[in-house]
C-alpha cells in the first residue's frame, strides 16, 4: 500500500472527493491513524503482505461482479464471470464469491478464480453474533484463518455484510454485540497470521439514509477495519445513486479507509432509459470520490423475490454500463500474485 499522507491531506483531499463537481477528483492516499494497525510489510510463512489485504491500485478502481452462473461449479462461476466481462466489455478484474457461515473456504471456486488471474473478494455469512462472542466458533474462525493463509494471496474478506438490515436483528442482537462478534473473529485472524486477508465491513446504504437503522453505530472501529464498504440499488422508486452515497461518503471522510462499493446493480425495469441514467449517475459519481477503490457489480435474475439485474433484456442498460467499462477509471489491474502463487489444496 502507498505511504501514507499526513491527515491534514487526508481532509483537504475528503472535502474535495464529497463536494460533487464534474472534474475528477484528486486520488485517494489513506492517511496515518494513531489508532490504525501496523501496515509495514511483514513476511509471515514466505507470506508477504501489508496486513490490509491487497495492494491499492495506483490509480481508478477495480471493476469487479459476482454473477449468477447456470452450473453451480468452480468452472461455472469462472464461465459465467467471463461471459458477463465479454457482455459489458469490461477489466473484471474482481472475483465475488458468497459463502454461509460453516462452508469449508477457499475453496475450489477461489482457486479457480485465482488460476483465472482473478483479485477476489468473499462474503461470509455470520452466526449468532453473541455465540461468536463467547469462544463457540472459535474453533471454525480458526480452520477459515488457517486456510485463508495457506491460500498464500492477498484477498478482501467481507463478513456479515449488511448487518444493519431489520431482518437480520434476530442473529446479530445488538451494534455492541455486533462489533464484539466482529473483533473476536479478527482477532483470531491475527494470531494465526492471516495478514493477506482484508477486513472488509460492509453496511447497506440504507443503513446511512434511514435514521432508524444507524449503520454506523455497528462500526468496530479504525483499529479494525481494513476497507469501508455499502451496498447500493436504486430499489423499485428509482432512488439516485449520489443522494444514497452522499450520506455513506460523509461517514467514510471521517475514517481514513479504501472503499468497495460491494453491491451494486439495477434490479426492476423502470420507465424507458431509467437503468441506464442511474447507472451513468453511478459512474460519474464514483470517479469524483477517488476514495472509493473498487466497484463490484451484482447481475443475477430470479423469481422469488423477483428481480433481475442482468442486461440480457436490456440494451440500455448495457450500453450504459458499456460506457462505465470503456472508461480507463474502471480498468485498473488486480495487484502482482506473489511469486509462489496460491498454495494447492
Amino acid at each position: 500500500m502507498k505511504r501514507f499522507h499526513r491527515a491534514a491531506a487526508f481532509l483537504l483531499a475528503s472535502a474535495l472527493a464529497v463536494t460533487a463537481c464534474s472534474e475528477q477528483a484528486p486520488d485517494f492516499v489513506p492517511p496515518p491513524s494513531s489508532a490504525a494497525p501496523t501496515v509495514s510489510p511483514r513476511t509471515t510463512d514466505d507470506l508477504a503482505t501489508t496486513g490490509r489485504g491487497p495492494e491499492l491500485p495506483e490509480k481508478g478502481a477495480w471493476l469487479g461482479a459476482w454473477v449468477k452462473p447456470d452450473w453451480q461449479t468452480p468452472e461455472g462461476r469462472v464461465e459465467a464471470l467471463a461471459a458477463f466481462a465479454a457482455q459489458t466489455q469490461g477489466n473484471v478484474n474482481l472475483a465475488h464469491m458468497f459463502h454461509e457461515w460453516e462452508d469449508d473456504f477457499p475453496g475450489p471456486t477461489e482457486h479457480a478464480f485465482q488460476a483465472a488471474g482473478k483479485l477476489q473478494m468473499i462474503s461470509w455469512s455470520g452466526a449468532d453474533t453473541r455465540s461468536i462472542r463467547d469462544g463457540v466458533y472459535d474453533q471454525l474462525i480458526r480452520q477459515r484463518a488457517e486456510k485463508i493463509k495457506q491460500f498464500g494471496v492477498p484477498l478482501l474478506l467481507r463478513w456479515r455484510w449488511e448487518m444493519d438490515r431489520p431482518n437480520l436483528q434476530q442473529s446479530i442482537h445488538s451494534p455492541e454485540d455486533y462489533v464484539a462478534a466482529w473483533k473476536r473473529i479478527r482477532g483470531i485472524f491475527t494470531e494465526v497470521g492471516a495478514t493477506n486477508a482484508g477486513f472488509v465491513w460492509c453496511p447497506h446504504v440504507q443503513g446511512f439514509v434511514d435514521s432508524s437503522r444507524d449503520a454506523a453505530a455497528y462500526y468496530p472501529g479504525d483499529d479494525q477495519v481494513d476497507w469501508l464498504c455499502t451496498d447500493v440499488y436504486p430499489g423499485k422508486g428509482f432512488e439516485g445513486f449520489a443522494p444514497q452515497m452522499d450520506k455513506f461518503m460523509a461517514f467514510a471522510a471521517q475514517h481514513p479507509r479504501p472503499i468497495v462499493i460491494g453491491e451494486f446493480g439495477v434490479t426492476y425495469p423502470g420507465s424507458p432509459g431509467q437503468r441506464g441514467a442511474w447507472l451513468r449517475e453511478a459512474g460519474d459519481y464514483i470517479k469524483r470520490h477517488p476514495q472509493i477503490k473498487a466497484v463490484v457489480y451484482f447481475a443475477a435474475k430470479q423469481t422469488k423475490p423477483a428481480y433481475d439485474s442482468t442486461f440480457n433484456d436490456d440494451p440500455d442498460g448495457l450500453a450504459a454500463f458499456r460506457e462505465l467499462t470503456a472508461d480507463p477509471w474502471f480498468s485498473a489491474p488486480p495487484p502482482p500474485t506473489p511469486a509462489h502463487g496460491p498454495r494447492t489444496q
